[in-house]
């Protein structure tokens, strides 16, 4: 159920409990400043005690709008180069499905892909990846278990360029953001990349899960900190009823949402859309 719903029903019959209300939207993930910011909103209308929920939901509803760009930048080719795509994020959140899936995105709207399977710790992911670029059919660029990742997508920037390929998205090992020794590998990476092009990596997409909640927007902070994070991809947002990270991270942060992961099929995944957001989450 929408969390707005339930908040209808819960203040249907009885007078809206303020307190109730700031703890439903923190809950929901949505964060402190901006639940703040709803209920400074609030109490700057007259009689405001006596707001009805629809009043109140109508102020809530705006207030998450303002905050979300109305359409995320696409993902465009380079004239001239690779566009190259760096793909972090920590264990668990789907990042190298997500991954296969921007592929496939990128793939159904005439782009060239190379894969670069710089997730050089867990022999497992190289396998999946491969998978996933026969099942795809594209190219991947992998590396024996344990091999330099920087190396590796330094290696996979050189043959897209040789190669005159669209895109080139580089898996990277899921990391805990609060490992500096792992940050700093990334930062590796990007200055590898540079070496190449110094505007490579041209976008950093971090892949937070939807339900981790405030984890996710503690994850945002250090790896845009350690490499500059240009959008997010979302997964886990088919009923899960969570979401209000999305606006809390573009709220702290002006992280964008890039794309988001509604399923396990390769087609469950499309560019973000803050007005269809608003409307099947809140």
């Amino acid at each position: 159920m929408k969390l707005f719903e339930t908040l209808a029903q819960t203040f249907a019959a009885k007078p809206i409990d303020w307190e109730e209300l700031e703890a439903a939207l923190i809950r929901a993930d949505l964060g402190v400043r901006i639940t703040t910011r709803i209920l400074k909103r609030l109490q700057e209308q007259e009689a405001w005690s006596l707001l009805g929920i629809k009043n109140v939901l109508a102020v809530a509803r705006e207030e998450i709008s303002r905050v979300l760009p109305d359409s995320p930048s696409p993902l465009e080719p380079i004239a001239g180069r690779p566009n190259v795509v760096l793909i972090v994020g920590v264990n668990g959140t789907g990042k190298t499905t997500s991954m296969a899936k921007l592929a496939h995105y990128l793939g159904q709207r005439g782009h060239t892909v190379l894969l670069a399977a710089a997730d050089t710790f867990r022999a497992a992911a190289i396998e999946q990846l491969g998978i996933w670029a026969n099942r795809l059919g594209v190219e991947m660029i992998r590396g024996q278990y344990g091999a330099d990742p920087a190396a590796l997508c330094y290696d996979a920037l050189q043959s897209a360029t040789k190669n005159k390929i669209d895109f080139l998205l580089c898996d990277t090992a899921g990391r805990l953001h609060t490992k500096a020794n792992l940050m700093a590998e990334l930062q590796k990476i990007k200055r590898s990349l540079a070496k190449l092009d110094p505007a490579a990596p041209h976008e950093a997409l971090l892949v937070v899960d939807a339900t981790t909640g405030g984890n996710a927007l503690a994850q945002a902070r250090e790896f845009h900190q350690a490499i500059g994070l240009t959008g997010l991809i979302v997964t886990k947002l088919d009923g899960s009823g969570k979401g209000g990270i999305v606006v809390a991270i573009q709220d702290e942060l002006e992280i964008p949402t890039r794309f988001i992961g509604t399923g396990e099929k390769i087609d469950d995944f499309a560019p973000f859309d803050a007005r269809q957001f608003v409307a099947e989450m809140f």
